[in-house]
């Protein structure tokens, strides 16, 4: 486990006004270190925690928690305070938010906030002002009208080309990076803010029954991108689901196109961690092109 050295109290207090009286190791993800942090002043605030290499991660993150964070959906999402590296580390300093055990009226507040979140106007491009990650690997975003081409491009292309330098060739891949624009030429969207990772891990509902997100890799997108994943790696309760389609259904035609964005995010993976998320995402792209 890393330490919490006396730099990083020192960073916390010329950012915050108020230093560390204690600090307490948390569950936060597998990628960074994660801790509460009681203050002086009686406040509590969640850091993260890694190398300074994790600074560009870091940034990415706050950048994406702001954008949420302004969006207004009524979802709790914690607002970023600080960032920067502190020697050889790099640090994240978030609001601190009181998590509960959820509840089928907590999800379905997740549901009718992430309904809003969507609705939020954003203009008509798809991407983002920079790249960004996805977990820690890249993702790659720029601008463009198209919502078809950037799905086809900066999602399964670029994954497929980072699986390729690694010594993975998946069957069938270039073709279907080709269909993409076919197989979703029928399909009328407009962009919104997306989280861009919304499975299991990063969201929850809060001690006051707030759904709240985090974690995000956030971008403009289809707003059906964050309805596939979570109906990936767990999923998320009837409640949520119900929730936000009284809020805003989805479109006909939308369970057909689940599998096809979450390839990205079993590419992802496969690019990550290996093992069977190969497998998966080969078996996917087999189906998507049957």
């Amino acid at each position: 486990m890393a330490c919490f050295s006396p730099a990083l109290d020192g960073a916390i207090a010329a950012a915050l006004g108020s230093g560390p009286i204690r600090r307490k190791a948390v569950a936060g993800g597998c990628i960074h270190q994660s801790w509460m942090v009681s203050l002086a002043d009686g406040r509590r605030v969640f850091c993260k925690q890694n190398s300074a290499g994790a600074l560009a991660n870091f940034q990415a993150e706050a950048t994406g928690l702001r954008a949420l964070v302004q969006a207004g959906s009524g979802l709790a999402i914690p607002a970023p305070l600080w960032c920067g590296a502190v020697g050889s580390d790099a640090l994240l300093i978030l609001e601190w938010l009181d998590l509960g055990d959820g509840g089928r009226d907590g999800w379905s507040a997740l549901g009718r906030g992430l309904a809003a979140l969507h609705r939020h106007p954003v203009g008509e491009r798809f991407g983002w002002q920079e790249d960004n990650f996805i977990g820690s690997g890249p993702q790659r975003n720029g601008w463009l009208e198209d919502w078809g081409a950037f799905f086809a491009g900066r999602r399964i292309a670029h994954q497929l080309a980072i699986a390729r330098r690694r010594g993975l060739e998946l069957r069938g891949g270039d073709q279907l990076v080709e269909a993409i624009p076919y197989l979703l030429a029928g399909h009328t969207t407009r962009p919104s803010l997306v989280h861009g990772d919304l499975w299991s891990g990063n969201a929850a509902i809060t001690a006051e029954g707030l759904g709240s997100i985090f974690d995000p890799a956030a971008h403009l997108a289809d707003r059906e991108v964050d309805l596939a994943m979570t109906h990936l790696f767990g999923g998320f309760p009837a409640a949520f689901h119900d929730a936000y389609a009284a809020s805003w259904p989805l479109p006909a035609g939308h369970q057909g196109r689940r599998d096809l964005y979450n390839l990205f995010h079993l590419l992802n993976h496969a690019n990550l961690f290996g093992g069977g998320y190969r497998q998966q995402s080969q078996q996917l792209i087999d189906q998507l092109l049957a």
